[in-house]
């Protein structure tokens, strides 16, 4: 019987050049000819075999230890004689390149691994990091793993066929009933399944916003002065000039926005309200209000970034802004901060009037999350888990902020913490005599990465010197060391 092409267990791609007689050449699998055609067994195809194998190996396309196809599947596959392939295999091993071992087989020889390079020469001669205080990653090392498998475990136990199809593009409905619910109950937003789209996190989300705006007819998009400058490029791709919006003590200067110029005619304005990123306050309560009556008389919108408002530490956490004008505010959360942020998964809660567009910027874009970390996730949230780990995770932080306030005022009492009542990132304030550059030089010397505020301002924006200090990257048993070296850093210019 003849036997056919998908019963062979090795694939192998092959171009064999000058191997014209040989049937099937220009590749493995699914172009074979006749099983009744005559084989080639001219010099000309095992040359031509040879020297395709040989260049497979030379560029890694086939790595060591990799195990090739028997004679009779590859001679089968190429439409060539089973002893061309043979005397192919047995001249590659005799030049080293493969190796043959008794009873299963020709692998690719396992080649020695190249010696180890010395490591690039740190600039400013100072030490390669060995510790993180840059600002916006949680403590990863913390994630839940056995609660989340868990979750997973149920999720994908009880995930019917229609889940593991192709996804309805605003997310699966039991995550986006899971957020739905939390939302509300956790930071007061006003959600229905039905206005919740899941996304990749707050740029991608951005993104999908902007594209919206853009084909309205928008052109300005106004963002705080002090922020994520990796948003301001993503507006600007998507053809939304980004708009420096004041910065003080208060939060974003609502005011700004009636005043003549670039900010008047902007479409929009993104927020970071609960706390503000990465100065730390929290957006005064008039502020709110003045920002959500001018999003109602204007038509415009407003984008709440919600990116840490759970963990705040000196009272309850401030409830979103959504809640004021949920007709004229798009929420913007993600479990970046509170799970971790490889899960790439984020959410928006959009108003009405903008579902179906921001739905379907999503579509075209082919940004469709996986299925089963959105059931794993609802899952999380359903069996109260993501409640637990928050509560947890908020404890550490704010035991972390605790420790890091305690020692920078014992080692450099002339830096002044900022922005400590809640997040993942305090403001260490420098004293007017010192430089951002370098602080920074400094730390680097003791092996700590830390962030100017420099690298988070628009131009044109002014503030004293300062180091943004995060304090949930390393690792629990690191954390201790990385603070004493960079306390020790700052104290040098006491």
């Amino acid at each position: 019987m003849q036997q056919s092409w998908a019963n062979y267990g090795i694939d192998l791609h092959l171009e064999l050049a000058g191997a014209r007689g040989a049937r099937g050449a220009r590749g493995s699998r699914g172009s074979r000819g006749s099983r009744g055609s005559r084989k080639s067994r001219s010099p000309r195809v095992r040359a031509g075999l040879e020297a395709a194998l040989r260049d497979a190996v030379r560029t890694g396309r086939l790595g060591p230890g990799v195990r090739l196809p028997s004679s009779r599947d590859l001679a089968a596959d190429l439409g060539i004689a089973r002893n061309t392939v043979a005397d192919a295999y047995s001249q590659l091993v005799a030049e080293g390149w493969l190796e043959a071992r008794t009873g299963s087989g020709t692998w690719v020889t396992a080649r020695p691994a190249p010696a180890p390079q010395p490591p690039a020469r740190p600039t400013r001669g100072s030490a390669d990091p060995r510790y993180d205080l840059r600002a916006g990653v949680p403590a990863v090392s913390a994630f839940p793993r056995r609660a989340w498998l868990a979750a997973a475990r149920t999720a994908l136990g009880s995930a019917n066929d229609i889940a593991l199809g192709y996804p309805d593009p605003r997310g699966l409905p039991e995550l986006r009933a899971a957020l739905a619910g939390y939302l509300g109950r956790a930071r007061g937003v006003i959600a229905s399944p039905e206005n919740v789209i899941v996304c990749a996190g707050f740029a991608h989300g951005l993104t999908l916003i902007c594209e919206v705006l853009a084909e309205r007819g928008g052109t300005a998009l106004a963002m705080e002065a002090c922020g994520h400058l990796l948003h301001r490029r993503i507006a600007a791709a998507q053809g939304m000039r980004p708009c420096p919006l004041p910065v003080d003590a208060s939060g974003a200067v609502p005011g700004a926005l009636e005043s003549p110029g670039d900010l008047a005619a902007v479409s929009a304005v993104v927020l970071t309200p609960a706390h503000q990123y990465p100065l730390g306050m929290t957006l005064a309560p008039a502020r709110r209000t003045a920002f959500v009556r001018w999003a109602a008389r204007t038509g415009r919108v407003i984008i709440e970034d919600d990116y840490d408002g759970e963990y705040r530490f000196d009272r309850q956490p401030v409830g979103a802004m959504q809640a004021l004008a949920p007709e004229h505010v798009v929420y913007a959360g993600t479990a970046s901060k509170s799970l971790a942020p490889g899960l790439r998964l984020g959410w928006l809660v959009v108003p009405a009037t903008m579902t179906d567009e921001v739905v379907a910027a999503k579509e075209t874009s082919g940004g469709v999350n996986g299925t089963l970390d959105q059931l794993t996730l609802a899952a999380f949230i359903e069996s109260g888990g993501y409640d637990r780990q928050i509560r947890q995770s908020r404890l550490a932080y704010r035991r972390r902020r605790d420790r890091l306030i305690a020692a920078l005022r014992r080692a450099a009492p002339s830096v002044q913490l900022t922005g400590i009542a809640a997040g993942l990132h305090a403001l260490a304030e420098l004293p007017g005599h010192e430089s951002e550059a370098d602080a920074i030089a400094r730390a680097a010397r003791h092996g700590v990465a830390v962030d100017g505020l420099a690298a988070y301002t628009a131009a044109g924006y002014e503030h004293g010197p300062a180091l943004v200090i995060g304090y949930g990257r390393p690792a629990e048993h690191a954390f201790t060391t990385a603070v004493g070296r960079l306390c020790a850093a700052l104290a040098e210019s006491e």
